[in-house]
């Protein structure tokens, strides 16, 4: 029985030809060419240059109108059968054909509704996106939070312990200590001792799922949760992409000049309170009871005061840098003074005679530094000289300003770390495309939906048609499944420091996998490679030869090349997993030249890994094609590989020596026709099959049907 086929563009039902064929081809994964995520199309199919088509087409033959039909841009269209909805998806204009000067038929191609995946997203890259409300600052604090922040399951910027160039060691040998060095031991001395990792050799990390959600909102797309954006999926929604646009160090991208914003806070507590009189100095300067001294500082020989009460206090800045620099303070928040555009020392008095003052009063105050450069100061001190109460004055007098003096201080960068100008530079379809070869996804529309599953998970999803009475069985073959000799699956960057040596000692890339079940097979090999980065990360142990400490609960990631020299690589996708460290040495002060100048211990940091969890019990997921020794337990329990996980079923059916592709020609019913998917079986003869292509005449329901046999 001929169908009646209806075919709509842009709501207007377009004029057929009574005799055109329609071909149709469905195909969501396809033995010739695994790597691809398929959609409907046709054969480019003719339209007759009616009336009704011409105003539709605005006469497209003719380029000098004005305003006419876009040949360039697919537009909505849907085809229906007897009236009923078959397929939505786009139509393309090809061309015009033309008899005597005059529009005879119009060449169009229909094609599925995932096309509009590419068409929208274009030559569009990651840093068109809008990811600004994950923008955050850059400076020793918001590093040091990311880095030590215990809610990677929630937290959508984080700090991961990878080095743009610093290699990192530990040795708790602390008689070999070299200042300025990546040991990661803490001793709380001075000198040598100042070591660690620098807070600037750091950088931050998105969640995945915010790139796929801002996907949506810029382009008016909408994904499914089956495996995008599901929370519950650790081994995707705990997935990071590192921000690293370039090589080395951290520059500020925004165009605007970087500034060196620091808010001193390297006084040590000091106190002063009669009961009657409490002053509060300075941020974390707190004045609490403390035993009042008879020393008089000897800086400033100070004059006794006679009257009780505050008669000195002030802040001095010193620096022997000749660039300029803004300091304001605050007290309470509130500033009481600011100067802008100084140069060389100053201070900043309660004292209305001295040229820098402001009006005292109790509070906690700070002091801010703006610089367009990085500034070092040899010193900055608060300074106080109180009269007690009435008395011997070698009672009553209270000078204080070495618990107020931070000692050689240096400005730090801070800036604003704009994601979109921090982010690897790759395009979003090439993105979205990586995903799908790491995880063997596939998308279809459905309710203007696109859904994205892995293939098993589609394919459990799928119904049962018997089709043996509508085969033609006068004509069919039966051919070898399998066109290749192997499948390599493969990252595309391991040039890495780590993952190159590896693969120079292994003879393989890090991660890689070659797939051919054991067999010397005839065919070419065929190669799916995932467009990222893929790094080896390293568990640390201790090095010293006294007092080894042995392994430590510390993994890092090193950025750079074979030669050890800072590498800008392919976008990194990782884990981030929280672990207790142990004490551990961060550096959160560099000077100029970006040598340690203070360090701190902590304790518990993000470290990158290449599975969701450090325990196999919990997760076995790797993010390796092969199943591969796992960097910090040392073993091979981490069994589902990306291979295992999500290629495995469908790559093993395909290899297997009974696989066979079935093709036949069948006359299908419209129940069938309107309702198959990709993802059902088809049974001939009792044997069950699933869907390799299918390509079928609209208007007859003729269809010639690859099948693959299932195992």
């Amino acid at each position: 029985m001929r169908r009646e086929l209806q075919l709509y563009i842009q709501d207007t039902r377009v004029d057929l030809f009574k005799d055109e064929t329609v071909s149709l081809t469905d195909s969501i994964k396809n033995v010739k060419d695994i790597k691809k995520v398929f959609t409907t199309f046709t054969k480019t199919f003719t339209l007759p240059a009616s009336s009704t088509n011409n105003k539709l087409f605005k006469h497209n033959y003719n380029f000098n109108i004005e305003g006419g039909f876009d040949n360039r841009k697919k537009v909505d269209a849907k085809i229906e059968l007897n009236n009923v909805p078959f397929r939505t998806g786009k139509i393309k204009l090809e061309g015009v054909d033309l008899k005597e000067n005059q529009a005879h038929t119009y060449r169009v191609t229909f094609f599925g509704d995932i096309v509009e995946l590419k068409d929208k997203l274009g030559e569009k890259k990651l840093s068109d996106l809008d990811l600004s409300s994950y923008n955050t600052e850059y400076n020793p604090t918001a590093i040091e939070t990311n880095l030590t922040s215990s809610t990677v399951a929630s937290d959508d910027i984080i700090a991961p312990l990878i080095t743009h160039s610093q290699r990192l060691f530990y040795n708790s040998d602390t008689s070999v200590d070299v200042a300025d060095s990546g040991n990661l031991h803490y001793h709380s001395g001075g000198g040598q001792h100042i070591k660690g990792v620098k807070w600037n050799e750091l950088k931050y990390a998105l969640r995945v799922n915010k790139i796929i959600e801002a996907i949506e909102t810029d382009f008016n797309l909408s994904f499914s949760s089956d495996f995008f954006k599901n929370t519950s999926l650790t081994e995707f929604d705990h997935l990071y992409m590192w921000l690293h646009r370039k090589s080395g160090a951290v520059e500020d991208l925004s165009g605007s000049t970087t500034t060196f914003e620091t808010i001193v806070d390297g006084w040590t507590p000091a106190t002063i309170s009669d009961g009657a009189i409490k002053s509060t100095f300075g941020y974390e300067y707190n004045l609490t009871a403390t035993t009042f001294t008879t020393n008089i500082p000897t800086f400033d020989n100070p004059t006794l005061p006679t009257t009780t009460g505050l008669h000195d206090f002030y802040v001095q800045l010193q620096t022997t840098d000749t660039d300029a620099y803004d300091v304001a303070l605050q007290r309470d928040g509130i500033t009481v003074f600011s100067k802008t555009n100084h140069t060389g020392d100053i201070k900043i008095s309660a004292d209305s005679s001295d040229t820098h003052n402001f009006t005292y009063a109790a509070g906690s105050y700070q002091v801010i530094i703006t610089s367009t450069s990085q500034i070092s100061f040899s010193d900055i001190f608060w300074y106080s000289l109180f009269k007690y109460e009435s008395g011997p004055a070698d009672f009553s007098l209270f000078a204080n300003s070495t618990n107020a003096n931070t000692g050689a201080y240096n400005t730090n960068s801070s800036f604003t770390f704009n994601v979109d100008k921090q982010i690897p530079d790759i395009k979003i379809i090439d993105f979205l495309t990586g995903l799908f070869k790491l995880f063997n996804l596939v998308a279809y529309v459905e309710s203007n939906v696109i859904q994205v599953k892995p293939l098993d998970t589609y394919y459990s999803t799928s119904n049962t048609y018997d089709i043996t009475q509508y085969t033609n069985v006068d004509k069919s073959q039966v051919n070898t499944a399998l066109p290749f000799k192997e499948i390599i699956f493969e990252f595309e960057d391991t040039d890495s420091f780590l993952a190159n040596t590896f693969g120079e000692l292994n003879n393989r890339k890090w991660g890689k996998i070659f797939y051919n079940e054991g067999q010397d097979l005839a065919e070419s090999e065929y190669k799916i490679q995932a467009p990222f980065g893929h790094f080896l990360f390293e568990r640390i142990s201790d090095t010293a030869t006294t007092n080894n400490q042995g392994q430590r609960n510390i993994q890092w990631g090193y950025s750079v090349d074979s030669n050890q020299d800072p590498y800008i690589g392919k976008p990194l996708l990782f884990y981030p997993v929280y672990v207790t460290t142990g004490v551990i040495s961060f550096v959160d002060a560099v000077d100029i030249n970006n040598v340690a100048t203070s360090h701190k211990q902590i304790t518990k940091v993000n470290i990158p890994s290449n599975t969701p969890s450090l325990s196999s019990s919990t997760n076995d997921m790797q993010l390796n094609f092969n199943n591969e020794v796992n960097e910090y337990t040392n073993d091979t329990t981490f069994s589902d590989s990306l291979f295992q996980k999500y290629y495995s079923n469908y790559i093993k059916s395909v290899f297997n020596v009974k696989q066979r592709i079935t093709k036949v020609n069948a006359r299908l019913p419209m129940n069938i026709l309107l309702n198959y998917s990709l993802a059902d079986k088809f049974i001939i003869s009792g044997k069950s099959y699933r869907i390799n292509s299918i390509t079928t005449n609209l208007t007859t329901g003729e269809a010639d049907i690859e099948l693959l046999n299932i195992l």
